[in-house]
């Protein structure tokens, strides 16, 4: 029985040394001809730049520089659930998103009438979204957002008509009436 066993390795080494040489004995396909020097095209790509790592665990490495978020505080994601109260306006939903943010609301009057509107159902839960996207939705689209980066103040003011909205062309009055149809609940064949 024990004969047996070195017969066996004696078999696959041999097979594994056949298998090894059958591989270096093959052929490469034919190469292209060599490029003369005065036709090489040279490109030589410009070295990456320096971007110090650190390892974290077995597998991860972790970029040493801040993210886009951490240099622009209004790209943070945020997300957001308003407490429930009954009388939630949009100043409180506005100082409840800015709490940890970094930034604070401007103490300018002009923005009193927004703020004190009442908070709208839809806006009591904000997110996963981009700070400046949650501000935004809650002034909605009559007020614009300016920020003072070096106080980290953020104030809405009220936002200009762009340009007037040409009129809608009306149709000439002839005289008629015209006709109104009721709709009708009955399945026409």
């Amino acid at each position: 029985m024990q004969s047996a066993l070195p017969s066996r390795w004696t078999a696959r080494s041999g097979l594994l040394l056949a298998t090894t040489l059958a591989a270096g004995c093959a052929s490469a396909p034919p190469s292209s001809p060599p490029v003369a020097p005065a036709q090489a095209v040279e490109s030589v790509a410009p070295p990456p730049a320096y971007v110090p790592v650190v390892r974290y665990g077995r597998y991860t490495l972790v970029e040493l520089a801040p993210t886009a978020a951490q240099q622009d505080l209004l790209l943070q994601v945020v997300d957001v659930a308003v407490p429930d109260t009954l009388h939630a306006s949009v100043g409180d939903a506005l100082r409840h998103v800015l709490q940890r943010s970094g930034y604070r609301l401007c103490d300018a009057h002009d923005a009193d009438a927004l703020l004190t509107l009442p908070l709208p159902a839809a806006h009591y839960r904000l997110g996963p979204v981009v700070l400046r996207d949650a501000l935004l939705t809650l002034a909605g689209p009559a007020w614009d957002l300016q920020v003072d980066h070096g106080t980290r103040q953020v104030c809405f003011t009220q936002a200009q008509p762009d340009v007037p909205e040409p009129p809608r062309p009306t149709l000439p009055d002839t005289g008629h009436q015209a006709e109104t149809f009721p709709l009708s609940t009955e399945v026409q064949p």
